[in-house]
């Protein structure tokens, strides 16, 4: 692999560095988030990143609103077409369970419609009025504590680090590859006067 592929490989795997962790610091008070981190690998092609979710559970805050559900363990609630460990959840008008976003939190059976007497157990089943309503979907293990809300796993002062580490990797190897080229820009001119 030429060196200035090397550089650029090196380069682009600072910026997934950054982005991942400017990501994280955007999300360090987003209930619920689970703090992103990138892999980078040496391969014969160069640096390669990927990234994905780390497992850690988030600190417990107790809110005292019966429709803020914390996640004890893995999974994720499903509101409308997508997943979020973001449980704060309240009635609307109409008492269907809903997010900040307006999306409906979706029980085995659908979308959740309760009235504002419903409590949620933490194995996930809903009772409403001394019947049960319906179950929120939890994986094995997993458990639901109603009147809480999960924090975002993200350390403020450790991804201002990355940003800073990530920022100095790139323009170290910006300057490398700069410092390479005019090297040899400067050979093949000396090249064309000599001949």
């Amino acid at each position: 692999m030429d060196a200035l592929e090397w550089l650029g490989s090196a380069m682009r795997a600072a910026r997934a560095q950054l982005d991942v962790a400017t990501q994280n610091l955007a999300n360090v008070s987003s209930d619920g988030y689970r703090r992103a981190e990138a892999r980078v690998a040496l391969t014969p092609q160069g640096l390669v990143t990927s990234s994905g979710a780390t497992h850690e559970q988030g600190a417990v805050r107790t809110t005292g609103r019966s429709f803020d559900l914390a996640l004890l363990g893995g999974g994720a609630f499903r509101v409308g077409r997508t997943t979020t460990r973001n449980g704060a959840f309240t009635r609307d008008r109409a008492g269907w369970l809903v997010d900040d976003r307006g999306r409906r939190l979706h029980g085995e059976r659908g979308p959740l419609r309760v009235s504002d007497r419903a409590t949620v157990a933490a194995d996930g089943i809903v009772h409403d009025g001394g019947r049960i309503v319906d179950r929120i979907p939890l994986p094995p293990g997993t458990h639901i504590l109603a009147g809480a809300l999960e924090t975002s796993t993200v350390n403020a002062i450790g991804e201002t680090l990355s940003i800073l580490t990530a920022q100095r990797a790139f323009e170290t190897a910006q300057k490398t590859l700069l410092a390479i080229d005019a090297t040899r820009e400067k050979r093949s001119n000396d090249i064309a006067r000599v001949q």
